[in-house]
């Protein structure tokens, strides 16, 4: 039987990690198998049948099947509304278009999670004020703190919520390039709260990226606003071939699809050429998908901790987002990693990941990535921006076994380091 090349001392650590980890793994099958239902459920009562599947071309028009989709997502969301499209390039443009949704020249955007994940920057305009940035159009910023640990700053929360000029709270859920665990959707809900008691005119935008799934309940459950991600991560079930989405108020979601397209028009065109199958199917077992990169998570930090790394989450640490951080220390450590969990690839796992400026970030950042789709971090995928701490942050898994066997060439890469 073919084999990958892992030593017998990694597989022995493997062994132990999986023994250890077993109950965590089915608390994570429980809440996939209840998300299931939740999105069986709205198939059923949209009546999802082969004819909603056929595509469109030019403008659009009368898409059944794309049209259907965005009131599932809105369901399953437990929104007013949705806008589920082919045209957001990213998890960033969908979430820009929630942010300008709610905004307009005069107004300030308040994040309450500290600053954004970095890609974000360029497009609120906070270095620099580029053109179409929120900055350009007069949008002003700002954001609090997090507190020593981590966690929300609810009183300063409040305090700068208060201001008259803030008419959008923002929330990135997920951790982004940060030690900080992801929020919690009760920790979301907190947050909501906070804002409602001194500023309820205030729209709260969620950038649900990494988190959808994750957890019983989404933040749209708990006071958000709005919520925006991409369909390259947990809700595209490694189908979707790009695309993002928004959910959220109807009066928002309105507003992001005329940011999209044109006022007037917003949502009502949108060709899905052909892709409506998989942006369905992709839904359908998106509960699942995530799950397999949860797993691939707990696993990932409990060989980690064997081997004598921090990782953050710990293994058995509540989880709201797929991210698993390994702080390795140094730069050669964290591209023999990167190169590892390339190498357990099944495409392009001959090639060797170097660190390089990529666009919207401030330093060279590695990246691994050998997908089906290009960028799909639902798929096993590492990176890390070449800095202090030298942390990767590995996340996907399209299946737990594959994931497994990624991150066991990693600890190997890293065995003689």
């Amino acid at each position: 039987m073919e084999r990958l090349t892992i030593s017998p001392e990694i597989r022995a650590l493997a062994d132990r990690a999986s023994a250890d980890i077993a109950g965590r793994l089915a608390e994570i099958d429980a809440v996939a198998e209840a998300n299931t239902e939740k999105v069986l459920c709205a198939f059923r009562s949209h009546r999802v049948s082969d004819s909603l599947f056929a595509g469109t071309t030019g403008y659009g028009y009368d898409d059944g099947g794309r049209d259907t989709l965005d009131r599932i997502y809105a369901d399953v969301f437990r929104t007013e509304a949705a806008l589920v499209r082919l045209d957001f390039a990213n998890g960033t443009h969908a979430i820009t278009n929630a942010l300008f949704s709610a905004l307009k020249p005069g107004d300030t955007l308040m994040y309450a999670t500290g600053e954004p994940y970095d890609t974000i920057h360029s497009a609120i305009g906070i270095e620099d004020c580029r053109p179409g940035s929120l900055r350009y159009y007069g949008i002003g910023y700002k954001h609090t703190e997090l507190t020593q640990d981590g966690k929300q700053d609810i009183p300063a929360i409040k305090a700068a919520a208060a201001d008259r000029n803030v008419s959008a709270v923002a929330v990135q859920r997920s951790r982004g390039y940060t030690d900080r665990a992801a929020f919690t959707v009760d920790e979301i809900g907190t947050i909501c709260a906070a804002v409602r008691e001194v500023n309820p005119k205030a729209a709260i935008i969620v950038d649900n990226c990494y988190g959808e799934f994750t957890e019983l309940k989404e933040p749209t459950e708990v006071g958000a606003d709005l919520i925006a991600g991409s369909l390259i991560k947990n809700p595209g079930g490694g189908l979707a071939p790009r695309g993002g989405y928004i959910a959220g108020r109807a009066d928002l979601v309105e507003a992001a699809a005329f940011r999209l397209t044109v006022p007037g028009i917003g949502g009502e065109v949108g060709a899905t050429l052909g892709n409506n199958r998989m942006l369905y199917q992709g839904l359908f077992i998106a509960p699942h998908t995530t799950a397999q990169a949860l797993k691939t998570a707990v696993f990932c930090a409990r060989l980690m901790e064997l081997k004598g790394y921090d990782t953050f989450p710990a293994w058995d640490a509540p989880r709201s987002d797929i991210i698993q951080t390994v702080r390795l220390g140094s730069a050669e450590r964290l591209s023999l990693f990167c190169r590892g969990i390339q190498s357990g690839a099944p495409v392009d796992s001959f090639v060797t990941p170097e660190p390089w400026d990529m666009p919207g970030y401030n330093c060279p950042v590695i990246m691994a990535a050998g997908a089906f789709i290009q960028g799909a971090s639902i798929e096993l995928s590492a990176d890390g921006p070449m800095r202090e701490p030298y942390c990767a942050y590995l996340q996907g898994g399209l299946t737990y076994e594959s994931g497994k066997l990624g991150v066991m060439l990693a600890a190997d890469m890293l065995s003689g380091s």
